[in-house]
């Protein structure tokens, strides 16, 4: 069993849904070595993550942006973490409903996504830098 494990920073994006298939084969070609297992790709950061879902239509990800913002919005009254703004505590529990981590079956040396599937960070803060990535990929 083969072993590979890579951090990256990603450019800094805007709140909201992104993609970043890509960004995260171009970072870790060693997939190519991999004929059956695993990529996990996990974030480290409290206030954005990690999930799959549509590729193709990017109203998509603008969907997921105003339902979670409807679902956790921002100014509660309730909230006592404000002092870094008011996007903030919003943004760690966005952050911990959709995770942290996602893994994707490696099969002959490809990421085995579905057609219509891409890896989305999801920006939950108003002004970030850019995040960072811990990309493993194992298998035989």
């Amino acid at each position: 069993m083969q072993f590979f494990q890579k951090e990256i920073r990603l450019k800094a994006f805007s709140r909201g849904f992104h993609i970043i298939t890509a960004e995260v084969l171009n970072a870790i070609p060693e997939i190519s070595e991999i004929s059956i297992g695993q990529l996990q790709v996990f974030i480290k950061h409290t206030s954005a993550s990690l999930t799959i879902n549509e590729n193709a239509d990017p109203t998509v990800r603008l969907d997921f942006e105003s339902h979670i913002n409807k679902m956790v919005p921002e100014n509660q009254s309730y909230y006592k973490h404000t002092f870094e703004g008011s996007d903030d505590m919003p943004a760690h529990i966005k952050a911990s409903l959709m995770g942290v981590s996602v893994q994707i079956p490696i099969t002959n040396g490809e990421l085995n996504l579905g057609i219509w599937q891409g890896i989305y960070l999801c920006e939950h803060r108003n002004n970030e830098s850019g995040r960072r990535l811990v990309l493993t990929a194992f298998g035989n």
